[in-house]
């Protein structure tokens, strides 16, 4: 931040998250604990740093009690920063940016109503006089309007003070098109800038109907989300920036619009890149009431919620948010006891913010105890409840707020109970549901506004239907590595409307011909024609929500589809094909230049492919990775969930045809070169690049 004259500044050290019980000390003093995994912790230093010599700050932590049920990791897993700021100051998350549009919903409004309180805090000693210029900037960082105030505020007092605006012709965020502004924010003392904070922010509104459902921006938006849980594939959960942004776009391109934070506030990079990209967000706190148990038991207090207040503080200026979530399928939630606790977590939700409804997880004793308090239902499975809750209560909007949770290995269609591996063809647990089971009841009903599939991505811990040898889940649609799965397929065609048919198994079977092979097809287009090497096996109509099906004998060659229009035009077509043996290594990847700041990484798909590069779904060849120049290895994974090789390390193995290298780059700008080699494949090179970062001490920070 600005301004570090006149007197001492005002210093503090933030951890974005430390899993957990952390006890933090600097130059040998404890400043405090912190015993939540999830949520930030804040220490003034002010009076201990010793200028002009070194400063020692240490962590102590201690993972080994659980605050869920799935992996957790340890350590420090996100940002530490430390912030420097004049006496007089922005304080921490201390602006709140809440915009209107006159009418309501309205798709293109002539004007906007934005509203600011911002907290200012004086941490010295004397009372101090200071003009507050708030100045909102257009998504081109164009001047869009601007406000002063002029004040004085005592010595170590912290005070809100309001400013109104109008922005006309405002460009309203969505998930088609996420429109953001900047809210620059200065504190002027003495004719002199003594801090700055710069607050994205989108303008939008939103609106849940009991009978049609989620509107934003006066236009009905089917919720079409996952939930995800916060690790990945060779970094377990500590999500370097540019993994956030990544995994938000392999969402974006199966048609997600939603994403649930389960359980637990998030990384505030992930909602960033929630707002840039058009990501719609289910907020959701780790805790229900003053604990820090998995779940809650009865008699637990609701008098402090400290973390809850920060993630509303935290949170609230980001538009992709649309619901605050108090809690996930707790033992108390149809209870008078839960309504209680669920009561004084509304009161504080509504003392930061009131502009989002608030809701919960629910997955038993809907109707009773929460129900009758929050703002919105939302539903845990049970599919089969839906019709009869919204006729018993037709004023209370439903969403599916966990739905789902099919199983599935990526690539395999033979089960294999000995090895842990499920099959592609759909099933679920009995609590579950199919892809088809799942979608049909929230989409073929208006008055459901959508749902959360369980999950985006396969997570760490929680392996089902099999324990070990399975280190992960199977519900993701796409696997740990974000490779797609085959019940990717069936969401992406629901939630996009180009017309797409998609067919497995793959057509690899050796050893198989003659014998018949169960040929399942996703898709959205009417009608849908499956061909064997150039024959016709049938034409059939694609049964809406649901799949066409063919039993064929196996012949090695082409298995194709074609999906047909309703005036029989062919509208999409895909193909499955016989491969050769594996011959060489494919590289693959969306970003070739990276940020020299010794965090940025990119993503490399590895494939294995035959003569013709076809990728050989057979194949499980390990790959040796090796990095010239200014870059590392940061991980590797490959979405098997028996799959034990480290995520830390030079080498793995490939799951059906492929794995994935996560490229890392130093603190040095410079050239990168991967090279991926294996015995008996001809090796691949991918040649990358780093450039230095841009941030340099004039960029205005974010209000942290």
């Amino acid at each position: 931040m600005l301004g570090l004259t006149g007197t001492a500044p005002f210093c503090h050290q933030f951890q974005d998250g430390v899993y957990r019980d952390s006890i933090v000390y600097f130059n040998g003093v404890k400043l405090g604990e912190h015993p939540s995994g999830y949520t930030p912790s804040r220490y003034d230093i002010s009076k201990k740093v010793i200028f002009g010599k070194p400063n020692i700050l240490a962590v102590s932590i201690d993972p080994s009690e659980p605050e869920g049920w799935w992996y957790e990791g340890g350590g420090i897993y996100r940002h530490v920063w430390l912030n420097i700021a004049n006496q007089l100051h922005v304080a921490p998350w201390g602006t709140y940016v809440v915009s209107t549009v006159p009418g309501g919903n309205v798709a293109s409004p002539s004007m906007a109503n934005v509203s600011v309180t911002t907290t200012i805090t004086n941490a010295s000693a004397a009372s101090l006089s200071f003009t507050l210029v708030s100045k909102v900037y257009s998504p081109h960082n164009i001047l869009a309007a601007e406000s002063e105030h002029s004040g004085r505020i005592g010595a170590g007092a912290s005070h809100d003070f309001a400013q109104a605006m109008k922005v006309d012709m405002p460009q309203l965020w969505s998930v088609d098109s996420p429109q953001m502004y900047s809210l620059v924010t200065t504190a002027v003392e003495n004719g002199q800038a003594v801090d700055r904070v710069k607050t994205p922010f989108g303008i939008r509104t939103i609106r849940f109907d009991a009978n049609q459902g989620f509107f934003l921006n006066g236009k009905r938006v089917e919720i079409q989300g996952v939930c995800n849980h916060q690790d990945f594939a060779g970094v377990g959960i500590g999500m370097p920036d540019s993994v956030f942004a990544w995994r938000t776009k392999k969402l974006k391109e199966i048609g997600c619009n939603a994403f649930r934070t389960s359980h637990n506030m998030v990384a505030d990079e992930l909602l960033d890149e929630c707002d840039r990209q058009g990501m719609l967000v289910m907020d959701e706190n780790r805790h229900f009431g003053d604990t820090y148990d998995p779940k809650t038991s009865s008699g637990t207090p609701a008098a402090d919620l400290a973390d809850l207040k920060e993630l509303i503080q935290r949170d609230r200026n980001h538009p992709s948010v649309i619901l605050w979530s108090m809690c996930n399928e707790e033992p108390l939630e149809g209870s008078d006891e839960g309504k209680r606790i669920f009561s004084a977590m509304m009161d504080v939700v509504h003392k930061f913010d009131n502009t989002r409804p608030i809701t919960c997880a629910m997955i038993d004793g809907w109707g009773s105890g929460i129900s009758t308090v929050e703002d919105i239902q939302g539903f845990n499975y049970g599919p089969g409840g839906y019709t009869a809750y919204h006729f018993s209560r037709p004023t209370t909007p439903l969403f599916g707020s966990e739905i789902g949770s099919t199983v599935a290995a990526r690539g395999v269609y033979v089960r294999d109970d000995a090895d842990g591996l499920i099959d592609n063809y759909p099933s679920a647990p009995p609590w579950a549901q199919t892809p088809e089971d799942t979608w049909q009841p929230i989409a073929s009903q208006p008055f459901m506004a959508g749902g959360f599939v369980w999950t985006g991505f396969d997570y760490k811990g929680e392996p089902t239907p099999y324990d070990w040898p399975d280190v992960n889940s199977n519900f993701g649609l796409l696997d740990e590595c974000g490779f797609m799965k085959d019940d990717a397929y069936y969401y992406k065609a629901r939630w996009q409307d180009t017309p797409l048919v998609h067919i497995f198994p793959d057509w690899n079977l050796n050893g198989q011909e003659g014998k018949p092979v169960r040929v399942y097809c996703w898709g959205n287009t009417p009608r849908v024609e499956l061909f064997l090497n150039g024959a016709s096996l049938g034409a059939v109509d694609m049964p809406k929500y649901r799949h066409a099906e063919w039993s064929v004998p196996y012949a090695p060659g082409t298995l194709s589809v074609k999906g047909y229009d309703v005036n029989g035009n062919v509208v999409a077509t895909e193909t499955e094909e016989t491969t050769g043996p594996p011959v060489a290594i494919k590289l693959d990847t969306d970003r070739t230049v990276l940020t020299a700041d010794g965090e940025d990484v990119t993503m490399v798909a590895v494939s294995v492919v035959d003569a013709q590069g076809r990728v050989v779904p057979t194949a499980n060849n390990f790959i040796t990775f090796q990095v010239a120049g200014a870059g590392h290895v940061t991980g590797t994974g490959n979405g098997d969930p028996t799959n034990h090789q480290p995520d830390k390390g030079s080498e793995a193995p490939v799951f059906h045809g492929h794995c994935l290298a996560l490229i890392g780059a130093s603190d040095k700008p410079g050239s990168i070169s991967l090279t991926a080699t294996s015995p008996d494949l001809v090796a691949a090179t991918l040649k990358l690049s780093s450039t230095a970062s841009t941030f340099n001490a004039t960029t205005i920070p974010p209000a942290r």
